[in-house]
């Protein structure tokens, strides 16, 4: 890394100050004229700024590759970062665009193989023919003016044993600097692990700073860096709610899940208590996920429903980003039992008997609010790392009266693991929600 220094211990030690990083190398066809918005990090005595256009540019930002960045710029936000730069839902080009439309930057992934997928990197033209691949990207998105930084791939030390996955990042950011002079580079690295920001510091010196994606660690972040007495700068690409690894289970293995006002609250206290300290180290931080997904559930990372309504945790980020709550905030949620447990109680039903269910939900307007319950099987998935996991549908609920905050539900008569969902809506287009995680026995 550019800014890193070893000093007479091995540690990671801060660069001269008043040094200008530019995040490119020196060699640029000079027959080509950019149209992009050059990107620098600054150190000075009280620490590193990014720049963008000669001025210092304050990130607030989200995980967000195709989806609303209208409603995103809305609420404050200016950057977002993505993982890939084309999908079935669009390309780089189209998130770009619409980034510009909205005055918003853009980190862009660029999708470089990873060993858990069953990449090789002891297979030579196997990395050959994926640093051409990322050359023909960078060729087509260097010059466009909402980009902001180059990520080079995503997590690539989850779950892996060979560290020449280093030594082609290295060969990527060089490629890159040389491409294109006005962007930095970086690669995320999934938790906090001195041996793999000694990798990275050995085999990739040319990027310019790491990125590091934290859940329930984002806690010992700062203890981390003091530890590694690392005082280079870097970016925080992935924080949030705390993962379904990292939070208590039942005991048939179903991971607890926070409901939406308890994780509203891990996103306000992770934003003062541990990120906002680390100004002059931290460059940026992109909070995750603005959108939806299905990851063990289809509500444990997103700031918003299937359906498109937002979450509390929408309104902490607005209040973060602005600096005041939005004019309409959505409901909260105090408790919710099933059969007067909570799910750390494990909550065991017999197969076709009744039950209550009950939740206390309020709204800060006092907007009325109208209530949806689903029943789901527990996930099986085992995947990692974010990778695609199929949506699990719905089984039949059924309820003794109306759909309101407390209900008579009737326990599904197979055998296993389920999950009962609580959605309330405002009518605004905000939700609270939560779930419990029980077993039905014979």
């Amino acid at each position: 890394m550019k800014a890193n220094q070893r000093n007479s211990l091995g540690y990671l030690a801060l660069a001269v100050p008043g040094l200008i990083m530019q995040g490119c190398g020196d060699t640029h066809d000079d027959l080509h004229h950019s149209t992009a918005t050059k990107v620098e990090i600054i150190a000075s005595d009280d620490g590193y700024r990014l720049h963008r256009g000669g001025e210092p540019y304050l990130i607030k930002g989200a995980g967000l590759e195709y989806g609303d960045i209208e409603s995103f710029a809305a609420h404050g936000g200016n950057s977002i970062r993505t993982w890939t730069t084309e999908n079935d839902a669009g390309t780089a080009r189209e998130v770009l665009d619409q980034a510009l439309a909205n005055g918003v930057t853009v980190s862009l992934g660029l999708q470089i193989g990873a060993e858990h997928w069953g990449f090789d990197y002891d297979d030579p033209a196997a990395v050959a023919a994926q640093l051409e691949y990322a050359r023909d990207e960078v060729l087509k998105y260097r010059d466009h003016p909402a980009l902001l930084v180059w990520i080079i791939g995503n997590e690539l030390n989850l779950n892996y044993t060979n560290p020449k996955v280093y030594d082609a990042v290295n060969d990527i950011s060089e490629m890159i600097h040389e491409l294109d002079p006005y962007h930095p580079t970086t690669t995320t690295v999934a938790g906090l692990d001195a041996r793999v920001l000694a990798n990275i510091e050995s085999r990739a010196p040319d990027i310019d700073f790491v990125s590091f994606q934290v859940y329930g660690e984002l806690e010992n972040l700062p203890a981390f860096l003091d530890e590694q007495r690392y005082q280079a700068p870097f970016f925080v690409t992935e924080w949030g709610a705390i993962g379904y690894w990292e939070v208590e289970e039942t005991e048939w293995g179903a991971p607890i899940e926070a409901t939406s006002t308890e994780k509203a609250e891990t996103y306000l206290r992770g934003y003062r208590e541990k990120l906002a300290p680390l100004d002059g180290r931290l460059l940026g931080s992109y909070v995750f996920l603005w959108g939806q997904k299905q990851e063990r559930t289809p509500t444990w990372f997103g700031l918003f429903t299937e359906a498109g309504e937002e979450t509390e945790a929408v309104d902490v980020m607005h209040y973060i980003w602005n600096g005041a709550w939005p004019d309409n905030r959505s409901p909260s949620i105090s408790k919710f039992v099933l059969d007067g447990k909570t799910a750390a109680e494990n909550v065991r039903l017999r197969a076709g008997q009744g039950y209550r269910a009950a939740a206390e939900l309020t709204d800060h307007e006092g907007d009325a609010l109208t209530y949806r319950w689903e029943l789901k099987p527990e996930s099986d998935a085992t995947q990692s790392g974010g990778q695609f996991e199929e949506s699990i549908e719905s089984l039949e609920l059924v309820i003794d009266g109306p759909a309101d905050e407390d209900i008579e539900m009737t326990a599904p008569l197979a055998t296993g693991p389920y999950r009962l969902f609580i959605y309330a809506s405002d009518g605004q287009g905000h939700v609270a929600h939560a779930n419990i995680p029980f077993f039905v026995d014979p």
